[in-house]
């Protein structure tokens, strides 16, 4: 199926890309944040049991998980601040040009860190909505790997002022966190993404509509360059949920 995006540009519906990682209650889940496994068991009643292969009519599970910890998130500025966003009245639109760009995260002291002179090295002149980041080495581990305490690679303070002085307003990336895992509550990359001055009390010009998703990853075989990125959640009152980003190549004509 063919979706005609402008007068220019067209993507082909039945060839999405999904960048996102399944969430499942195995050892093969990814997790971040120090926390276990997410949890998926069937309700129990006294003897009734929800499941079809214990008797019962229906499978009928419980879930338990984190969004932030258990696999690929979209988060609000409503995770850094004392007054209550909800990321499902956040995020209103779900179709964006996107830039796919892959970088190796520089070396520094005992950190791997996103330069601003990377992404702008990368993306080129380019303005996206938004923007994709995949990170070399890109190993399968990701999709699987237990990310608490090893320190992961993470964005630099002044990488995310230039994505918001740039107007990107969705910024994708295969790491846990766009911050350091222990930076004493700082947060300045996504402070810096969201334009958020106080936590305590919201500035005027925080960017509201904005997301930052986390723990995606992004096959090899797709090329980096233009696409459509149709960023997907469901619809938790929470700062963050669950999201399912798919990416479409362009077809320009």
């Amino acid at each position: 199926m063919i979706a005609r995006i402008n007068n220019n540009i067209e993507i082909d519906l039945s060839k999405p890309i999904d960048i996102s990682i399944p969430l499942s209650n195995t050892d093969a889940n990814p997790i971040a944040w120090y926390i276990e496994k997410p949890e998926i068991k069937p309700v129990v009643f006294g003897d009734w049991i929800g499941k079809v292969s214990k008797g019962s009519s229906t499978n009928f599970n419980n879930i338990f998980f984190n969004p932030h910890g258990h696999g690929t998130h979209t988060e609000c500025l409503g995770h850094i601040t004392r007054e209550f966003y909800s990321v499902n009245k956040s995020l209103k639109q779900f179709f964006f040009t996107a830039e796919l760009i892959s970088i190796t995260p520089q070396r520094i002291v005992d950190d791997t860190i996103i330069t601003k002179f990377q992404i702008e090295n990368a993306l080129n002149g380019k303005t996206p909505e938004a923007i994709i980041i995949r990170t070399l080495p890109n190993l399968e581990s990701k999709k699987n790997q237990n990310y608490s305490k090893t320190n992961p690679a993470y964005m630099a303070e002044d990488a995310a002022i230039y994505l918001r002085e740039i107007g990107i307003q969705h910024l994708l990336i295969d790491l846990p966190s766009v911050d350091r895992e222990e930076d004493e509550g700082k947060l300045l990359a996504h402070k810096a993404f969201w334009n958020v001055k106080n936590v305590e009390v919201l500035n005027k010009d925080a960017r509201l509509n904005c997301t930052i998703t986390e723990m995606i990853y992004v096959e090899n075989a797709v090329a980096d360059g233009r696409y459509i990125l149709n960023l997907q959640i469901a619809s938790f009152e929470n700062d963050a949920s669950p999201s399912k980003p798919i990416l479409f190549k362009i077809n320009a004509f």
